[in-house]
Formats: structure tokens, C-alpha cells, sequence
């Protein structure tokens, strides 16, 4: 006789899910302007392509909120730091600190060498961070699959930016999942 099987979640938990999408309606992220409409459109389209892509439910709940800080490259924040507990509160810890790792990231200092060294510099604290192998996965495929959007949808990022991210994934080939990285390279031409 088989033992009953468990089904394997695919997506994140629906309440979850839900009330992320009220906290963000509720901060304004469909009023404020974003290549491809708004940042509630944005989120929306990271974390329904990171669902595509087959990342895990956690990070697909970093997806939708990845923005909630604000970013190096985006400097609008729908939550301050001092509200991370209400975020932890509806996507759970690890999701939290995913988004928080990105939002925080200071690009300049993390992006060339991070297959290199695994480093991650805080822009809130100026400190720097060593993930641990699955955690430096999650910010690399999510930190890809976001300007991968943006491409997709801001005429002329491409042009302006098409050499530096083809460079980029190259580099972090080795941290990326594989269908983020076949999707770089569809979306790339690399």
C-alpha cells in the first residue's frame, strides 16, 4: 500500500497572497508610475513571472512585494523599515527578508562582484552581508527577473542597458536557477 500523497504547494498561500495585494492597493502602488503602467502592475508581473519560472512560493511572495523599501534603482517606498514586522506579518520571515535583501542591496557595490564574493552591501546600513547559497539564489534570480520586466516593458532599456545586464547574467550564471537563466537569454539575446 502507498502512503496518501501530499500535494507539493506551487504557489504562495492564497490568504497571503491576498492580503499583500490589499496592503499594496492600500499604499498606492497602482497610482504610481512604472515602465509597463504602475508599480502595482509591476509587482504583479515579477511575481507572476517567478511563479512561471517555477521559483518557490516564498519567493514568489518576494516578488509581489520587492519594491515595498524602495530600491537602489526606484526610490519610492510603499512601507518604512520600521514597518518590516507588518510585512513579516503577511508573507512570513523568509519572504521578508528576501525583499528586504533587495530593496536594501546597494548596486554599485554588490552587482560586479557578487558571483565573485557573495556579497551583498546594505544601502540603509552600510554593512555587508554573506547569504547563504539558497539565499544569494533568491536574490539573483529575483534582481534578474525584475529587470527583465522593466526591459520588456521600457522602450529603450535595452539599448541603454542591454550590454550591462547580459554581462550581469553571464557573471551570475552560476547563482541563477536555470530558467532564469534560459529566460535571460531569451529576453537578452545573450
Amino acid at each position: 500500500m502507498t502512503p496518501p500523497s501530499t500535494p507539493v504547494p506551487t504557489g504562495p498561500d492564497s490568504t497571503a497572497e491576498a492580503a499583500l495585494a490589499g496592503l499594496l492597493r492600500a499604499r498606492g502602488a497602482d497610482t504610481i508610475d512604472h515602465p509597463g503602467g504602475t508599480l502595482g502592475a509591476h509587482l504583479e508581473r515579477v511575481q507572476r513571472r517567478l511563479a512561471g519560472l517555477g521559483a518557490p512560493p516564498v519567493l514568489q511572495l518576494a516578488g509581489r512585494a520587492h519594491a515595498v523599501y524602495g530600491t537602489d534603482g526606484f526610490d519610492v517606498a510603499l512601507l518604512t523599515l520600521a514597518e518590516r514586522p507588518l510585512l513579516t506579518g503577511i508573507v512570513g520571515p523568509d519572504a521578508e527578508r528576501v525583499v528586504y535583501r533587495y530593496g536594501a542591496c546597494e548596486r554599485a557595490r554588490t552587482w560586479s562582484t557578487l558571483a565573485d564574493d557573495g556579497r551583498v552591501w546594505d544601502r540603509f546600513t552600510g554593512e555587508v552581508s554573506e547569504p547563504a547559497p539558497d539565499e544569494l539564489r533568491a536574490f539573483a534570480d529575483l534582481s534578474l527577473v525584475n529587470e527583465l520586466d522593466v526591459a520588456e516593458h521600457s522602450p529603450g532599456f535595452l539599448d541603454r542597458y542591454g550590454d550591462l545586464l547580459r554581462r550581469l547574467a553571464g557573471s551570475w550564471e552560476p547563482l541563477l536557477s536555470p530558467a532564469v537563466v534560459a529566460d535571460a537569454r531569451q529576453v537578452l539575446g545573450a
